[in-house]
């Protein structure tokens, strides 16, 4: 099943793998083609697509295992939404905290 973070994983881990495995993983995540679309595009058999994106993926998550770029990236994603949030409620000082430690989190 396709899902945000798969494209995520894939915006941050892509160059890792082989051109045509990226290629592919591309045009199932991003350009929403059916893995009978793909098969015909590539020219192996829908089974074959199947596998590749299957193993593409696990590759992804793997890398995202050992490295943990996207966790991190959307942990400060909500960080700079919570601080937004104080914004708005004029809550300046704990914006200010929340950004402090987001900074801190970021020259680690």
């Amino acid at each position: 099943m396709k899902s945000f973070e798969d494209s995520l994983l894939l915006d941050f881990y892509g160059n890792l793998l082989t051109d045509k495995m990226r290629d592919t993983l591309d045009m199932y995540l991003n350009d929403d083609l059916s893995l009978a679309e793909i098969a015909m595009e590539e020219d192996i058999s829908r089974q074959g697509v199947h596998d590749k994106v299957k193993r593409g993926l696990s590759q992804l998550k793997g890398y995202e295992d050992k490295l943990g770029l996207v966790k991190r990236f959307l942990e400060q994603k909500e960080s700079v939404k919570e601080a937004i949030d104080f914004i708005d409620i004029e809550k300046y000082d704990d914006a200010r905290k929340v950004l402090s430690k987001l900074s801190e989190e970021i020259e680690e």
